[in-house]
């Protein structure tokens, strides 16, 4: 099933998973810690406190520097603040279309496609590495919460702190190569 698929077929809590992996995974760009977002995980846990949980981490985080960086401090100001099925999903979309594009730009191999709507589509010939690494993290997170439920938050919460870390090293690495 394609990632556009499992959106679509996303319950409300697969979708703010789904949205909030994304930004947990760009995080890096923001300037924040590995621990920054966790309220907001807790909140999809126990179904409390999301709102004050954003508000935090809007606090906390920096406004992004260059296209990336911008990228992901929209993925969190566009955020819901109750959590509306309507609104959620349309975050969870644009969020997962903005951490694409993000590893998209920070990915040094190539990336052949136009735009990243064929690979939420299913269409992963010639995929750069780094691409292709956030799309299956995006697929395994929304499959995860779908078979799950609750009970998958813990594995999803896994799938985006490895993600960060690889986002993480090459921003790093990136750095050290404009020195």
């Amino acid at each position: 099933m394609s990632l556009v698929e499992l959106i679509a077929q996303a319950d409300e809590r697969g979708l703010a998973a789904s949205g909030l992996a994304c930004l947990d995974r760009c995080v890096p760009l923001l300037g924040g810690d590995d621990l920054v977002l966790r309220p907001l995980w807790t909140s999809l846990a126990d179904d409390t406190g999301w709102g004050a949980g954003l508000e935090q981490a809007r606090d906390a985080l920096d406004t992004g520097e260059a296209e990336a960086g911008l990228l992901a401090r929209r993925m969190l100001d566009a955020a819901p603040a109750d959590r509306a099925p309507d609104e959620v999903r349309r975050w969870a979309d644009a969020c997962s279309v903005a951490s694409l594009r993000i590893h998209r730009l920070l990915d040094p191999a190539e990336d052949p496609a136009p735009s990243v709507d064929p690979r939420r589509e299913g269409g992963t010939e010639d995929m750069s590495p780094l691409v292709a690494a956030e799309l299956r993290r995006q697929v395994t997170v929304l499959e995860l919460l779908a078979g799950h439920g609750a009970a998958g938050l813990r594995r999803a919460l896994d799938v985006s702190t490895e993600g960060r870390r690889v986002l993480r090293a090459v921003v790093s690495r990136r750095a050290r190569g404009r020195v």
